[in-house]
Parts: structure tokens; C-alpha cells; sequence
């Protein structure tokens, strides 16, 4: 089967063997197609001005594998912005590639529905010794037996350089070379189908990396210098000249989805995507999406979102976000820490783990100390629990430390277990990020490739970040600091997959497969069709009870205390027990109090 996505710009072959080249480039005189002749002197076409600043050339001379540029007002060479692969990397040439080329093998693949959704976050470049495409396959069996159900991967898009987070990627439809070509990244998506696992990416719509990118040379109307982002000017998404702008998203979108057969995506920073138009940019993706492949096979779009804006996730929009909030209620009860962010969950962090996990964000429009104020979030009451994907690791929760800690390096054992069996068991589709199920003791730092006046800035500034903190208000402090710019820092994250075989790694491993199989037992048979949120009340200072309505009216019910101390309360529960962490509970409950990190789950069985 071939699969190939055909869109207004960039390099396609034509069904004649020709290739038409168009590039959008508004603010130039002309336009030529420069294709590198490894026999002598590089070839210049001209290309044809159309309307709208559009530029365009047919060409025999052209084929698959041919490497171009584009030379604007005969001065500046830059590689196609619609590049489908750059294997010299952002600064070099284009590679004309022929998706018709790669013969699909999964014809019969729909995806899968979002109730049995397990996601597995990987950084490609770190999962595997090798860091490539080739080499993440040999790790899918291990996945489906882990019980994951989806791997989601962190940005593709070609970057400056060997190694990134993938944040700062400028050619938006080339997948980095460091990862391997384009049809081994297909061959990727296709094994992972073969085995039943969806493929999710990383996209990022919100800005373009500080280097590579040529657009304000001759399409500076991609940028709109009346809003400003941390990046600098935003993309344009409501100024004028926004509808080429539009396009090349909802069409970047469309691109991964068909011609690289992705099950969803997951959209980086909304928070930082300024568009005041209506439809707004995200709410046109949605559409777009779920009006193309989203009619004919499961399309999963997730969210980032600060905002904690409910509105995108109704139904026929988002799928699901990402719930900091959890994550943030739960770090601080496994660890204690109450620096920055964590602040706003101090006060009762059983209680916004509880609301977290009945009603779905803890902010919904109240004030946040941390933002000086400021309210946050909408009501998601009337949301179901499948909108909200749940975690206690994420590459920015970990990457984003100074020294890239996981939190099994943070939190004591018995904590961390208590807090896994709230969140691998509940409704909400649950998140794990690469390695944390083995207790993986590499860091995931932060890490990237710039040179000269980029890197020092970047290394300087990635030190500053932390000045606000007690350990590391001393300079000397600061400086010690992993330099981003530094392959070590790189090379230490890289997952040590060897550890497998210590006793401590394989006990790891092992309740995170029991975890997920009882989910897969209990809980997803009885989440299709589930709809509004659960209740909670909580028990003394540290426990709580939450109970959930699932599908045909099954009743699920958790009952925990994430604190050091018993807590004394009526705790009859109805139903049969699945999961109880310490074998005496029931005496325990009985009794009439609940012991110190205990966390017991309930089903009220009901015809499925």
C-alpha cells in the first residue's frame, strides 16, 4: 500500500517522474531552484512567480534523492521550510523524497480507541544505545508485554544539531537525520502497528528554534510583531498574511497523520499560541483533523495547556491534556518539595490530588499564587475522565531539574508504589516516561547542539534559571550545573537498559506490569461510553475516597491515605477488592482506621 499526502508547498514528484518545487516567499524579487550535481557546478532554475508572494517550477531534471535549496534574490541560500528530509541538517540542502516509495504494510490498521489508552513518552535519541529509529523497534515486544498500549514521541521535527529535545526544531516536515531517514521512521510506526501499538508525536506549533530557521528573510509574514511569546514574535496566526501561515499547519498536521500513518498528536506549549481569529488556529486543526482521518480511524489530539482551558476538549475537538495539576499535587506528596509551582499545592495537597482525580483539573478558575494571582482554569466538572492524562514523570518534570532527577531518586519506595497504584488504576488514561517502570537511575538532563554565541547564551541562561533557588543561589553551585551544549550531558541519559537484570530493577519492572494488568482487567473493559467525573471526599488530613460511575454503572472506588500517619474514619466499602497494598488492610479498615501509604481499589461489578 503507498501513502503519500500532497500539499501546496515543498517538493513533490508528479506522476510523470517530474518535481514541481513551490515555496511561499512573499517579501522576494525572485526565486531560484538550486540542485546540488555532484558531477560539476550546481544547477540554477528559475521559478515561476505566481500570485500571493507564491513561487513555483516543474522540472525533469530533478528526481527522488535530489538535494536542493532555494536561492532568494540570488543571495541567500536556504533549504525548503516543507522539507521532507535535510540529511546535512537544518543549514544544508533538501532531499527530494517520493512517499510512493515506501510500500505499507497495515492496511487493516484503524487504531485503537482512547479508553485503552496506556502511553509510553520516549525521546528517541535516548531510549536506546543507538538512538535511532531501527534500534527502538527491538525495544516494541517489551512494551506491549509492559502493557502499553501507545508510545508517544517527543518532537521529530529537524533541529540544529546531533542531539535535542526536539523543541527547537525549524524544518517542521523533515524528521531529524540523527534518528535515520524517513522510511525508517515509517518502518518504525508500521512495526509498532504490527504489535497493536499506537504512535503518537510531539508537535510543536508555537515557535521555530533559535537556529536554521530563514523565514523573516523572505516570508517575514509568517511572524506577527503585535504579540510576543518567550520566543520572541509569534507565529501569525490572526495578522495579515495569516492564511499561508494557517495552512502550513493545519497541512503539517495532516502531513504526519497520512503519509506517516501517526495515531495522533500531541501539541506542545497551546498556552504560548497567540490567535485572537475565530475559528482560532487550534479549533481549525481539530476540525480539519477530525473531519479528514479522524472519520475513518481512531485520531488521538492531546493537549498542553497552562490554561486549563475545558472549551478544546468537548466533544469533535481535543481528546485529552496533559493534567499538570496531578502530577503536581502527587510530586509534592511523594517528595515534599513546595519550591516554585509546587507552592500552589501546599496548602491541602490531598485535596487537589482528589479533585484532580474525580473532577479533572484541581485549578478550575481559582487564583494561583504562583502566577501572581491570576485565576485558572474553567470548570471540568462535565468532562469525562478519559480528557485527562495522568502521570508522576514527564520529560519536563524531570528534564526541567537541574540535575534531571527521576522521582524514584526522589521519593521513598513505599510512597512512590502508593502513588503508582493511585495513578496506574484510575479512570484517567495513565502516562509513563521512558524507563521510569525499571526505576531507570540514568538522569534525563536537559540537552542540545548549538555552537559559538548560541551555545555559551544558552548555557548561561539555562544556569540563571535556577539562581532563585536556595541550592543554588552561590554561583560556584550554578556552575556545576550539567552545560546543556555538552555531549556527556547527552550521553548520561541515555536509558542503561543492562540494569534489567539487578533484582531492584526486575521488582520494578514487575508491579508496573502488575499494575497495568489489572488495569487492563478492572478498569478499560468499563471506560468506553463513561461520561461526567467522579466524586471525593477526603478522611482526616492525608486520605481520601474517590468513586467513579463506568460504563453499564459499575462503580469504582479508591480508598488511600498518602500520609506518615493512620487515619481514623468509617471505611466500609462496597464491592470486591482488586488491588489492596498491604495484605492486613481489610483488619485494618475494619478497625476503623487506614494505615500510613495505603491505597486499596474497589469494584461494585455491573453487566458490561
Amino acid at each position: 500500500m503507498k501513502r503519500g499526502y500532497d500539499m501546496p508547498f515543498g517538493a513533490c514528484v508528479l506522476p510523470d517522474g517530474r518535481v514541481r518545487f513551490r515555496l511561499w516567499a512573499p517579501a522576494a524579487t525572485s526565486v531560484e531552484l538550486c540542485l546540488e550535481n555532484q558531477a560539476g557546478a550546481d544547477i540554477l532554475l528559475p521559478m515561476h512567480r505566481l500570485s500571493d508572494g507564491w513561487f513555483q517550477l516543474e522540472t525533469a531534471q530533478a528526481t527522488s534523492g535530489t538535494l536542493y535549496r532555494y536561492c532568494i534574490d540570488r543571495s541567500l541560500l536556504v533549504p525548503d521550510p516543507a522539507s521532507r528530509a535535510n540529511p546535512d541538517d537544518v543549514q544544508g540542502p533538501s532531499q527530494v523524497i517520493d512517499p510512493a516509495s515506501f510500500n505499507w504494510l497495515d492496511a487493516d490498521w484503524l487504531g485503537r480507541p482512547w479508553s485503552e489508552a496506556v502511553i509510553y513518552e520516549l525521546h528517541l535519541g535516548t531510549f536506546t544505545a543507538e538512538g535511532s529509529c531501527t534500534a527502538a523497534i527491538q525495544r516494541l515486544d517489551y512494551l506491549v508485554d509492559l502493557g502499553v498500549t501507545a508510545i508517544e514521541l517527543m518532537p521529530l521535527a529537524d533541529f540544529p544539531g546531533t542531539r535535542n529535545w526536539g523543541y527547537d526544531g525549524v524544518l517542521l516536515f523533515a524528521p531529524d537525520h540523527s534518528y535515520g531517514t524517513p522510511d525508517e521512521l515509517k518502518t518504525l510506526v508500521q512495526a509498532a502497528h504490527v504489535r497493536g501499538l499506537m504512535v503518537l508525536l510531539d508537535v510543536v506549533y508555537n515557535h521555530f528554534g533559535p537556529e536554521g530557521n530563514y523565514l523573516h528573510h523572505y516570508a517575514p509574514q509568517f511572524f506577527n510583531e503585535h504579540h510576543h511569546t518567550p520566543w520572541g514574535a509569534a507565529i501569525n496566526f490572526d495578522g495579515d498574511g495569516n492564511g499561508c501561515v494557517r495552512d502550513f499547519y493545519r497541512h503539517n498536521a495532516l502531513y504526519w497523520l497520512e503519509e506517516y500513518h501517526f495515531d495522533g498528536l500531541r501539541f506542545d506549549a497551546v498556552h504560548a499560541i497567540i490567535d485572537d481569529s475565530l475559528p482560532n488556529i487550534l479549533e481549525e486543526l481539530a476540525a480539519t483533523i477530525q473531519a479528514g482521518p479522524g472519520r475513518n480511524r481512531h485520531i488521538h489530539l492531546i493537549l498542553e495547556n497552562d490554561g486549563n482551558q475545558v472549551n478544546y476538549l468537548q466533544p469533535g475537538g481535543f481528546t485529552a491534556q496533559w493534567n499538570d495539576d496531578l502530577h503536581h499535587a502527587l510530586h509534592l506528596l511523594l517528595t515534599g518539595e513546595a519550591d516554585g509551582y509546587y507552592a500552589d499545592y501546599a496548602d491541602q495537597p490531598v485535596l487537589h490530588l482528589a479533585r484532580c482525580l474525580a473532577e479533572g483539573f484541581a485549578y478550575q478558575g481559582q487564583a494561583s499564587g504562583f502566577r501572581n494571582g491570576r485565576s485558572r482554569g474553567q470548570p471540568s466538572r462535565n468532562l469525562s475522565s478519559g480528557a485527562f492524562i495522568s502521570y508522576c514523570q514527564t520529560h519536563d518534570q524531570i528534564g526541567n531539574r537541574a540535575y534531571g532527577e527521576r522521582i524514584g531518586m526522589l521519593a521513598p519506595q513505599q510512597r512512590l508504589q502508593a502513588g503508582l497504584a493511585v495513578l496506574l488504576l484510575a479512570p484517567s488514561p495513565p502516562m509513563l516516561f521512558m524507563g521510569e517502570e525499571f526505576a531507570a537511575v540514568t538522569p534525563f538532563q536537559f540537552f542540545c547542539d548549538f555552537q559559538g554565541e548560541l551555545a555559551a547564551a544558552v548555557t548561561q541562561g539555562r544556569r540563571r534559571e535556577f539562581a532563585g533557588f536556595t541550592a543554588f543561589a552561590d554561583p560556584v553551585a550554578r556552575a556545576r550545573i550539567p552545560d546543556p551544549n555538552n555531549p556527556a550531558t547527552f550521553l548520561c541519559s541515555k536509558l542503561h537498559w543492562a540494569c534489567l537484570e539487578l533484582p531492584q530493577h526486575q521488582d520494578s519492572l514487575d508491579y508496573y506490569r502488575r499494575l497495568l494488568a489489572l488495569r487492563r482487567t478492572f478498569i478499560v473493559p468499563r471506560l468506553p461510553g463513561q461520561s461526567g467525573s467522579g466524586e471525593f471526599e477526603l478522611l482526616g488530613a492525608t486520605g481520601m475516597r474517590v468513586c467513579w460511575r463506568l460504563t453499564g454503572g459499575s462503580r469504582l472506588s479508591l480508598l488511600a491515605n498518602l500520609g506518615n500517619d493512620p487515619v481514623a474514619a468509617d471505611l466500609q466499602m462496597t464491592g470486591s477488592a482488586f488491588y489492596i497494598s498491604q495484605a492486613d488492610l481489610p483488619e485494618a479498615f475494619a478497625a476503623g482506621y487506614a494505615p500510613a501509604w495505603c491505597v486499596a481499589w474497589y469494584l461494585d461489578e455491573a453487566p458490561i
